[in-house]
């Protein structure tokens, strides 16, 4: 395990422990019956320039997102359901329209009541992307990496789900079953995602590889889940929202812990507008990314590495 990894997995640790401790001093004032909502968002930014003496570029973007839940709780049966989606796209002077958020994401957790606070569980969870992504080198060339369904990532887990109260649930699996799925032969054989590439042989003039037994569109692992789910108002008008997830991979490598985890600060203005500040940082040392390792601008390695994204919107929501 590198010093990465062990960074990362104290932090997220540590975010458990203070999770359990807020959760254990919290009430338990869930309600039995269906808990359904629908939140839907749409944020935009624009600036325009003309004979502007200091310079710049137009710039124009737009994002969408959709955040659905349907929960249900009575004296014995707890099922929670969740719906992520987040679509945005960017333009700049006079650059085609580039992707920005890109996410389809559902999870659901049916448990059986054991005491109290926990329940016997199972989880199902699904992640794609709505469309085609790409990576822009400093000339402006593009480099097609991923697409709908190119991956798509499924879990299917048993365990137990700890929730004390309404804003926390903390789901503990020993036995989760993990698919990576590339539908996309070519980013398949290329090994995108974890999965093994094609076997290939070189062409006769050596100028180019044949590929002689394609790649495996799926990617099997089995291995331990910890799921935190975390949402409440911190104060008025501010609401902070997490989804923390770790996964370790019995059959390889099980000591490097693949992290997930995202965050959110919502600032309601009104009943109309909001403010959002928003992150996300995945580390899987499976998943290589393009690397320019001596700044000519152009891609000519590949390595895990941590990734992350952040977005600071303004925008209209609507709850249904």
């Amino acid at each position: 395990m590198t010093i990465k990894n062990i960074k990362n997995m104290k932090q997220t640790l540590l975010l458990i422990f203070i999770a359990f401790a807020i959760g254990v001093n919290a009430q338990n004032d869930e309600k039995e019956g269906w808990d359904k909502g629908l939140t839907i968002g749409l944020n935009g930014s624009q600036t325009s320039f003309y004979n502007w003496a200091k310079g710049g570029e137009n710039q124009v973007s737009l994002s969408g997102n959709i955040v659905g839940k349907a929960n249900y709780l009575n004296e014995n049966i707890s099922w929670d359901n969740l719906l992520l989606m987040d679509l945005g796209s960017s333009r700049q002077g006079k650059q085609d329209w580039r992707k920005g958020d890109d996410r389809f994401e559902y999870n659901t957790i049916f448990g059986k009541k054991a005491n109290d606070k926990w329940y016997y569980s199972a989880l199902f969870n699904f992640k794609t992307q709505f469309t085609t992504g790409y990576e822009f080198a400093d000339d402006g060339s593009a480099t097609y990496i991923s697409n709908f369904m190119a991956p798509a990532h499924v879990k299917i887990g048993l365990g137990m789900d700890y929730k004390p109260n309404k804003d926390l649930s903390v789901f503990i699996s020993p036995a989760t079953t993990k698919w990576t799925i590339v539908k996309d032969q070519a980013l398949a054989d290329a090994g995108k995602f974890g999965l093994e590439p094609a076997e290939t042989i070189k062409a006769v003039d050596g100028s180019d590889s044949i590929i002689i037994t394609p790649a495996n569109k799926v990617r099997t692992e089995f291995g331990a889940l910890v799921r935190l789910t975390y949402s409440k108002d911190i104060m008025k008008n501010v609401n902070f929202g997490t989804i923390l997830e770790l996964y370790s991979n019995y059959l390889q490598n099980p000591l490097n812990i693949d992290v997930d985890w995202e965050f959110i600060f919502t600032l309601k203005v009104n009943d109309f507008l909001n403010a959002q500040v928003k992150g996300h940082l995945i580390y899987d040392d499976d998943v290589m990314i393009d690397i320019d390792s001596n700044g000519d601008g152009s891609f000519d390695t590949q390595g895990p590495r941590t990734q992350f994204n952040e977005a600071l919107t303004i925008g209209i929501v609507y709850k249904l």
